[in-house]
């Protein structure tokens, strides 16, 4: 049940009471004298620097992760399976942006007036996007070791309606998976509360043993083995190619369009891995020295923002390595995508 103050007290009574007990005035709820939690110190002049700088990472995280969105899904040069799974991870980590990372910011700068089932439901959407995110990169990481390791067949075997139907099941396990987790928790947000006014979960050693194994070491394990395939696989691809062995004149040319086209996807995207893993690492460092996993205001807000941190790095590798991002950019700024038959613009 959602924890509420169901009473007549008007605000002239609140008044009358903080004026006569001055400690009410620094709870959350005053009503409450005895159960309610404190009010977080008002910001200083440089925690209200810190609260300005994380409001504008979230602005910037839905607006990148808006144009990446807005240039996959549009221009029809860039519908292709590898496309694609950067438009779902885009998806989560615009998601990011617009919901964790100011719910983020009311845990540490704020009570939290919405109840428990909305802290509930703060902390499932939460679940749901990491592992998202997470299983986002477990595909990106499959897609680049077929495209690099098994080019031949890779037009075969990855095919654009393959891939939505491996992201459609991504996210779909997210939301299965996650809310199994957090069974106990959606019955009883408000049993680990310690106060009125806290939203807070906590995983126990089973919980957190389990979550720790299937969003963290299975998913990583795969990623880091996939792209060490990739890289021996590059390697031997550039060898070959400054030896100039002769192969069949058709292995020969799918070599040449992945040593340029495939093995600079895979190069970025492995940035994407790279900057990724360097994220979340700290986030599930507690389980590896077997502590519980617990998300509430008293969690590090280090750890937190940077994992929160890389859904506005994402876009920002894309404008860096992708021309194709750039010249979309430029289409949606300067409103030219607009203009009919913009989704044929060759960006490519």
């Amino acid at each position: 049940m959602t924890k509420g103050i169901q009473n007549s007290e008007t605000p002239l009574f609140l008044l009358s009471m903080m004026m006569e007990n001055p400690e009410a005035a620094e709870l959350c709820f005053p009503q409450l004298l005895n159960n309610s939690c404190r009010k977080p110190l008002p910001p200083q002049s440089d925690g209200m620097l810190v609260y300005i700088v994380l409001s504008f990472i979230s602005l910037l995280t839905v607006t990148l992760n808006l144009l990446v969105i807005i240039s996959i899904s549009n221009f029809r040069q860039l519908h292709n399976p590898t496309n694609l799974l950067i438009l779902s991870l885009a998806v989560s980590d615009f998601l990011v942006g617009l919901l964790l990372m100011p719910a983020e910011i009311l845990h540490t700068e704020a009570c939290w007036f919405f109840g428990d089932h909305m802290c509930a439901l703060n902390y499932v959407v939460d679940f749901i996007i990491t592992s998202s995110s997470v299983g986002n990169m477990v595909l990106i990481s499959i897609d680049r070791y077929l495209a690099i390791c098994d080019p031949l067949q890779y037009t075969n075997k990855v095919t654009l309606d393959r891939t939505k139907i491996c992201v459609c099941l991504c996210w779909i396990c997210s939301v299965l998976y996650n809310s199994l987790i957090l069974n106990n928790f959606l019955r009883h947000p408000d049993e680990q509360n310690s106060c009125y006014g806290e939203c807070v979960v906590i995983l126990n050693n089973i919980t957190g043993t389990v979550d720790f194994v299937f969003t963290f070491i299975s998913p990583i394990t795969v990623i880091i083995f996939l792209y060490a395939r990739v890289f021996v696989v590059a390697v031997s691809q550039a060898r070959t190619m400054r030896s100039h062995i002769a192969t069949v004149a058709l292995q020969r040319s799918v070599k040449v369009t992945a040593k340029k086209s495939e093995m600079k996807a895979a190069r970025t995207l492995g940035v994407v891995v790279v900057v990724f893993l360097i994220c979340i690492c700290p986030y599930y460092s507690p389980t590896l020295v077997g502590q519980d996993i617990e998300d509430s205001s008293s969690s590090s807000p280090f750890v937190v923002w940077l994992l929160y941190f890389n859904s506005c790095l994402n876009p920002v590798i894309y404008a860096f390595f992708y021309p194709w991002f750039r010249k979309s950019i430029k289409l949606i700024v300067t409103l030219q995508i607009l203009q009919p038959d913009s989704c044929n613009a060759g960006i490519m």
